[in-house]
């Protein structure tokens, strides 16, 4: 290929391909410097670590048997494995979601201040409510077959 051999000879880089490296490491170091200086995109990098470590987080707590290890042998069997985690998890995460969102609804309508750096601050991650390890009963309430919530609490019962 015509191209290839342009940027390289006999295994060794030519000065063009050296060239075009340098290049890359100019514009690596810009923008780290950007990065650096940028305290915003630090603050949203930071938040973006914090959510993929928060459904790692999950993750690891749904995914207890067997010592959180794959068991099955075969890449099928794997992937069914690894898509019913997924599975699990994201119904916890919609699970905490629609459950945020109404006790939030109830606090405002009840009168309570609901602070827009707390309302950031909340995660649908959280997962000490879920008893992992025990016996699970699917009857399901008939309010919640009809789609609607479970009953919440009284912000001033609690």
């Amino acid at each position: 290929n015509g191209r290839v051999s342009t940027l390289q000879v006999d295994e060794r880089p030519t000065r063009l391909a050296q060239a075009i490296a340098e290049i890359g490491r100019i514009d690596k170091t810009i923008h780290t410097l950007n990065f650096i200086d940028d305290e915003s995109r630090r603050r949203g990098k930071l938040q973006q670590l914090n959510l993929g470590e928060g459904r790692h987080s999950l993750a690891r707590e749904v995914f207890h048997g067997k010592r959180g290890e794959l068991f099955q042998r075969y890449r099928e069997g794997q992937e069914d494995q690894l898509s019913a985690l997924g599975l699990v998890v994201n119904m916890i995460v919609l699970w905490n979601t629609l459950y945020m969102d109404a006790i939030l609804t109830q606090l405002r309508r009840e009168g309570y201040p609901v602070r827009p750096e707390d309302e950031a601050r909340l995660s649908p991650f959280g997962h000490e409510h879920i008893n992992m390890l025990g016996r699970y009963s699917f009857s399901v309430p008939d309010a919640v077959a009809r789609g609607e919530l479970r009953p919440l609490g009284k912000a001033s019962e609690t």
